[in-house]
């Protein structure tokens, strides 16, 4: 063989193996198992702040959703490949208000712990009655301080302790605190760690956002907002904790002075009212754990999907630019909007830390989507289409302690509908189904 011949055989050679590997990535194929049947009318089973939508403890799997008549279902499953089991509680939810979601956390022993339907009203709260159980016990308490006006729910899983966080706003939008309890695995009971660790001053309000990472540390941030008007959202606020939620620090490790007001938070970005920064998006960390956080807001005269990050000690912020067009947020209730909050979550590979966010966008058809980059090189978003038709007004939510463990990707996927303000529109029940991607895509990287 020539040396050209040669030389324009192996260009084939490597090109064909750079196809490939291209196409490889491009046709990843979830895997999609369907739960149940779920209240479609508006978003109430999907919003981002639900915390958790899925969630694993060992190989058992549990979601947790509304069905048609406003039930609150739970269900489980046997990873890798067992059939789900689904169960209808004793509880009903108020589906027609899009805030009262459900909120579900695995504690160390294997119970099952369940927060639902709230927006400024009382604590609902129930725990399995055996270890990986589907029948719940009776509503109860917590602590019993500030448990009469509770907004949004969420629980964290402590790492290595098998305890729980439980966040929840106490009072009104634009002039509430944040609350913040911890569960003891041991004792079983729950300790109100602060009444008041975002103060508001009755002039404002936090919106937050919390990672607990592979270390254990607490991370939290927030945008204020100061009415009820999400046009009103400003600034992205950031504090840790390295003893469980005790005390709170700065990421330059200056102790915070408890609580937290506008006028002492640290701010990782200064964003402007009437930027269309949205509230309540998500964070995580990488292995370092230096935090990231994620939402979107206009820049340039477009609204682009944006992570602010900590890097060596400075704060920084990637503008992921592949969107195209504009729009603006304002007013009440849960709104209509063409994008959804994003998800952000980090995975080395060959070496590389790659950022990943998950989001829908109605100009790519309202579709799960993927985007990826390391953020580390000078080089364009990559974004990849998981689901082939619209899921409507759905927003994402994936299992986080899966993810942690093992590195697959679970989402919790269902076609909703929003109607702006918090309206309804009548929607026949859709199947509420689990998107499994057990290799994630990666730009090439020969």
């Amino acid at each position: 063989m020539g040396i050209e011949l040669f030389k324009i055989y192996v260009f084939c050679l490597l090109g064909c193996v750079l196809v490939s590997c291209g196409v490889h990535q491009k046709n990843i194929t979830p895997e999609v198992s369907t739960v149940g049947l779920g209240w479609s009318s508006n978003s109430v089973n999907t919003v981002i702040f639900r915390q958790n939508a899925l969630t694993t403890y060992k190989n058992t799997q549990f979601t947790a959703y509304y069905d048609a008549d406003s039930n609150l279902i739970i269900a489980k499953r046997e990873l890798p490949n067992g059939a789900w089991v689904t169960a209808k509680t004793q509880y009903t939810g108020n589906t027609a208000d899009a805030h009262n979601t459900i909120s579900i956390a695995v504690d160390g022993e294997g119970f099952l712990h369940v927060s639902w339907d709230h927006h400024d009203n009382e604590l609902r709260y129930a725990i399995s009655k055996t270890p990986l159980g589907l029948v719940l016990g009776d509503k109860i308490g917590m602590t019993g301080i500030d448990e009469q006006k509770v907004s949004y729910p969420q629980f964290y899983n402590l790492t290595n302790t098998g305890g729980l966080l439980f966040l929840y706003r106490s009072g009104q939008s634009g002039r509430g605190v944040l609350v913040l309890n911890s569960y003891d695995v041991l004792t079983k009971k729950w300790t109100q760690l602060h009444q008041n660790l975002i103060d508001g001053e009755n002039l404002r309000n936090a919106y937050w956002q919390a990672y607990v990472d592979l270390k254990g540390t607490i991370h939290l941030s927030w945008v204020w907002r100061e009415t009820y008007d999400v046009a009103t959202n400003h600034d992205i606020a950031y504090a840790r904790s390295l003893d469980g939620g005790v005390t709170w620090q700065k990421s330059t490790g200056e102790q915070y002075t408890l609580p937290i007001t506008e006028s002492s938070a640290e701010y990782a970005w200064k964003i402007p009212q009437n930027s269309s920064l949205i509230n309540q998006t998500a964070m995580t960390t990488d292995s370092d754990g230096n935090p990231y956080i994620a939402n979107y807001w206009n820049e340039d005269d477009k609204t682009q999907y944006q992570i602010v990050y900590l890097d060596n000690g400075n704060w920084k912020k990637e503008n992921t630019a592949f969107r195209t067009t504009e729009f603006k947020l304002g007013g009440g209730g849960t709104k209509k909007i063409p994008i959804s909050r994003p998800e952000i979550f980090i995975d080395k590979q060959s070496g590389k830390k790659i950022t990943y966010l998950l989001f829908r966008d109605a100009s790519r058809g309202s579709k799960i989507s993927l985007a990826y980059k390391n953020l580390q090189e000078v080089s364009d978003w990559q974004i990849l289409d998981l689901t082939e038709k619209s899921v409507g007004d759905w927003e994402p939510n994936f299992d986080k302690e899966l993810f942690k463990k093992t590195g697959k990707l679970h989402i919790f996927q269902q076609e909703v509908i929003q109607v702006d303000g918090e309206g309804l529109k009548t929607k026949k029940a859709t199947p509420v189904q689990v998107i499994e991607l057990n290799k994630l895509p990666y730009k090439n990287l020969l």
